[in-house]
């Protein structure tokens, strides 16, 4: 045996399939529910893409934290699913398989060996190896025996040099993601307080002092709410539509615009919106007016299939025809931002009633959203709040994205073995 072609990975693991579930008991309490939604394709656990479980749960079909476990079948024709390999998070303290997945039980007990393979079932060079081997045309899948026969290059020295570097930075982009969920919690929920509860003004009105918020700041708010269309507000704020708070840009039907090879941008679809990256097989030429251009920062809504609201962090790219990109020229982003995503979960509802196979929403309705806006003070003081919190969420968002990169270019290297000690330093992760 070389030492470029080691074991095969089923020297290294047993797999333990899942079980069918009971739907009535999806969403209650226990384990987490780890299907195919759990996966990101071509690698990687989907943190807010699972439910919990309260049924029967065997301690065969059981993760915690550490535990690796995989899809070999996909839900679509593409096959991207096929193969691809989570590993259960520290968020996550208990899980469950479903038929869908299976858990890799490693048989050696060697955590360096377990990160090693969890980074090799990630690289082109086996997600090539799936695609080669795919079975089936409606649903595709990976046999069993196709994937425990992947053969596992010996763990060298420069491989572990590369491991090491791929879990810092997954442990860094994972902290990132965690502290932008975090800012946005509190930006959504200090939003919902001040703007649409106004929790402010009904604590003046109470004689009371409104929470998490100073004397002059609170001096701004008004102590008295009064009838409007959409009922109480408060006192001098004014109602207006969201497509009047902002601009809804729809996107351009990119294939008329079709690659030139000189200097071409990636299109920017749902499934990149989804994803927070430009990864994509389409690109089209840069000759398109500069306002259908997606830049960092950029506020992105999909009106259609997936309704998304997010702020952009892939780099540069091309607006595809499903998605606005949301601009204002009187209202800071923060502001429009929010506000669209206040939205979001009754335009979801109005886009899943509607008798299509692709649920979506109309300029019409951006209409009859509305918006509450306040004084030009309150406003102002607001600002100095909202706009800091947004734009750490925005940097750290871009260095995630810096990060994916690196990412994706040590990969390749893993299988191949061929880099220099020099190249690690300098791939410096912050």
């Amino acid at each position: 045996m070389s030492s470029e072609v080691g074991e095969n990975l089923g020297d290294y693991v047993s797999l333990v399939r899942g079980t069918t579930y009971k739907g009535n008991l999806v969403g209650k309490p226990g384990p987490a529910l780890l299907g195919l939604g759990s996966i990101t394709p071509g690698g990687g656990f989907r943190e807010e893409d699972f439910k919990t479980y309260g049924g029967d749960c065997p301690e065969k079909l059981m993760l915690v934290p550490g535990d690796l476990f995989a899809s070999l079948k996909g839900a679509t024709k593409d096959g991207k699913m096929i193969g691809s390999v989570a590993r259960v998070p520290t968020s996550v303290p208990l899980g469950r398989l479903t038929q869908d997945t299976v858990k890799l039980c490693f048989k050696r007990g060697n955590q360096e060996v377990e990160r090693y393979i969890y980074w090799l079932l990630q690289t082109p060079e086996y997600r090539a190896y799936c695609a080669g081997r795919a079975m089936g045309s409606a649903v595709v899948a990976l046999s069993r025996e196709d994937f425990l026969s992947y053969p596992v290059p010996e763990l060298s020295h420069a491989r572990r040099a590369v491991v090491d570097l791929l879990e810092t930075i997954e442990s860094r982009m994972r902290l990132l993601r965690q502290t932008n969920t975090t800012l946005e919690v509190i930006a959504q929920s200090l939003f919902k307080s001040w703007f649409v509860d106004f929790d402010p003004v009904r604590a003046k009105m109470a004689g009371r002092a409104p929470e998490g918020m100073d004397e002059a700041t609170a001096a701004l708010f008004p102590d008295a709410l009064e009838e409007s269309a959409l009922g109480l507000l408060p006192k001098g704020w004014a109602v207006q539509s969201l497509d009047d708070i902002a601009s809804y840009l729809n996107g351009l039907a990119l294939q008329k615009f079709p690659p030139t090879g000189v200097d071409d941008l990636p299109v920017i679809k749902i499934a990149q919106l989804r994803k927070g990256d430009t990864v994509g097989a389409d690109k089209a030429a840069r000759n398109i007016k500069p306002e259908y251009i997606v830049r960092n920062g950029d506020v992105l809504f999909s009106w259609s299939g997936s309704l998304e609201v997010d702020i952009w962090c892939g780099g540069e790219g091309a607006l595809n025809q499903h998605l606005f990109k949301v601009t204002s020229q009187r209202f800071p982003k923060w502001f429009y931002y929010l506000w669209t995503k206040h939205h979001l979960e009754h335009f979801r509802q109005v886009a899943a009633s509607k008798a299509t196979t692709m649920g979506h929403i109309q300029r019409s309705h951006l209409s009859a959203a509305k918006a509450f806006v306040p004084s030009s003070e309150v406003l102002g003081s607001a600002d100095q709040l909202f706009s800091p919190i947004l734009d750490s969420i925005i940097a750290s968002a871009i260095q995630a994205s810096a990060l994916s990169e690196l990412r994706d270019t040590l990969l390749p290297k893993l299988i191949s073995g061929r880099v220099r000690l020099l190249e690690l330093t300098e791939a410096k992760v912050a």
